[in-house]
């Protein structure tokens, strides 16, 4: 009988093991996404995805997060994307800001964690509205100009969203060339009439977070039912890129999840 239970220990502590070292070991992903009717001054923009940071809960996520953001200034992209929950406890703020301080001009959107709505009892309500010059949109969008082109970048705010109010059609600019949606919620792909946007950018799931590899794919166990958990989806609303995100939530570990930094490379598909 003592054997099966030593069996047993072991390997619950090598899976903690595990799951605690993967939890920090960040992926860096380069996608080619192409989309229709992109300008070809435009082919070739590059926008880095960053989303789900926690920071303020301990784990080695946060590892994953300064790694991330060092190295998505390295790339000096056109864009940099920050989709949602971006603290867990308010005590982390002043981390927070000394991070996206090495990525001015930047565009964020809050999470539900950001407001601790969310069934996690480790989150506390951490929203921050102003971090310098990273852009946080709330129910509003931004025009630019990035290679002579208008670029639209617009952002959910998490609130409205849960509550059945937000409505990212009407921020639509019929002007921009490019029109990206940014909003904590994947979902909201399906919400969108085509043609709104080009490019929708979430996160939310942490790619399952705990997940078991099998021949078909992945059961991710956070997330047994969702249809959008992490990579590109080509919708009749936009195309979509969901992150796997950085931090962790719950728990500190990741199993088959790895956080992710990606940078998306624009292909004009016309």
């Amino acid at each position: 009988m003592r054997k099966p239970l030593l069996g047993l220990a072991a390997a619950g502590l090598g899976g903690a093991v595990w799951g605690h070292f993967e939890a920090g070991w960040v992926r860096f992903r380069s996608l080619e996404v192409v989309l229709d009717r992109l300008p070809g001054e435009l082919d070739g923009l590059r926008i880095v995805h960053l989303s789900d940071f926690h920071l303020g809960f301990p784990s080695r996520g946060e590892r994953a997060v300064h790694r991330a953001v060092r190295w998505t200034a390295a790339r000096e992209p056109d864009l940099v994307a920050i989709t949602g929950d971006l603290l867990s406890r308010p005590g982390a703020e002043p981390r927070l800001r000394m991070l996206l301080d090495l990525l001015p001009g930047s565009f964020a959107v809050l999470g539900n964690h950001d407001y601790a709505m969310s069934h996690d009892p480790f989150s506390k309500p951490s929203a921050v509205a102003d971090l310098g010059e990273t852009t946080v949109l709330f129910d509003d969008a931004r025009t630019v100009e990035l290679r002579g082109r208008k670029v639209q970048i617009a952002g959910v705010d998490p609130r409205s969203y849960r509550f059945g109010r937000s409505r990212p059609a009407s921020l639509v600019d019929p002007e921009a060339d490019l029109r990206i949606l940014l909003c904590h919620f994947p979902h909201v792909v399906d919400r969108l009439p085509p043609g709104a946007f080009g490019l929708v950018l979430a996160g939310h799931f942490y790619a399952g977070q705990i997940a078991l590899p099998y021949g078909g794919g992945k059961i991710r166990f956070a997330h047994l039912r969702w249809t959008y958990t992490e990579g590109l989806y080509r919708r009749p609303g936009a195309v979509l890129h969901v992150s796997p995100g950085l931090g962790t939530t719950f728990v500190p570990f990741r199993f088959f999840a790895r956080p992710e930094a990606t940078e998306l490379t624009l292909r004009s598909g016309s």
